[in-house]
């Protein structure tokens, strides 16, 4: 990085705030179809991308492209609708811009969701996984000078995943009767999907889901010092395949959108309580 994309941090973070009237310090980054979160957010501030300096377009199907400035679970948040990803042709720089511009906006808390397909047997689609590490198969967004304005060249990943939201996260479910899981993301480019030789693989090196987004951004809030809690919507199964199995990007907005309602509860009781 250099003086000019510092600059364009900035920019981004001066016309945000500019346009939130208050102090956030949570952001949630919504995946494929998970964008109705945002539809709960009260008094809110609608903000699209495109009038945000700097800022990409999402291309990818269920992502809105909306900033969202508001309360849930009676503190002030924001809520990306849609995110970018490394297949839509955007660099790692780019797709991890929002992360940056948030952390110099005072945000110290990420959550962020994704659909994924469930690479372990005893998930099912509509399951809700809570992210407690990751396999980074993508390349790492951190490569290149080091910027100095947001961390350390070296930053450690032993606990990528703040254990205390996890902690808080189980709690509430339990308290709530959510079943969740628990496991690892894998994160790979696409935007083809897997071959079965690729789901059983990467099922056996510890892999519990498998997706397209989420490690870059992560990789770099915790270089940026955020706390960082992850879910995954479990929205194919990636261990059974008939002869008739295909996956459809529609069928996985369609499985993502059921499961919002139970990850937006939980979202917003984390929230109420960090």
């Amino acid at each position: 990085m250099n003086k000019s994309d510092n600059l364009m941090y900035r920019e981004a973070a001066d016309y945000l705030a500019s346009r939130i009237p208050g102090n956030p310090e949570t952001v949630i980054i919504l995946g494929s179809g998970l964008g109705s979160l945002a539809d709960q957010i009260e008094l809110a501030t609608v903000i699209p991308y495109a009038e945000i300096p700097h800022f990409m377009h999402s291309t990818a199907t269920g992502h809105k492209g909306n900033l969202i400035y508001g309360k849930l679970g009676g503190k002030e948040v924001l809520a990306m609708q849609g995110r970018f990803h490394y297949y839509e042709g955007y660099t790692m720089q780019q797709v991890t811009f929002p992360v940056r511009v948030m952390k110099l906006l005072g945000i110290q808390n990420l959550l962020v969701s994704n659909a994924a397909g469930g690479i372990n047997p005893s998930f099912k689609v509509g399951d809700l996984m809570i992210i407690r590490d990751h396999i980074n198969m993508m390349p790492n967004p951190l490569i290149g000078p080091n910027n100095e304005l947001f961390g350390t060249r070296f930053p450690d990943m032993t606990r990528a995943y703040d254990r205390e939201l996890i902690r808080l996260a189980e709690e509430i479910a339990t308290s709530l009767n959510i079943p969740l899981k628990k496991g690892v993301y894998v994160g790979l480019t696409g935007p083809s999907f897997e071959t079965p030789a690729e789901y059983a693989f990467y099922g056996r090196v510890g892999g519990d889901a498998i997706g397209m987004s989420t490690v870059p951004e992560v990789i770099v809030a915790r270089h940026a010092g955020l706390r960082v809690f992850g879910m995954s919507v479990i929205t194919n199964e990636g261990y059974h395949f008939a002869d008739d199995f295909v996956n459809d990007g529609a069928d996985v907005i369609v499985a993502a959108d059921r499961a919002a309602t139970v990850m937006t509860t939980l979202f917003r009781e984390l929230i109420a309580r960090i």
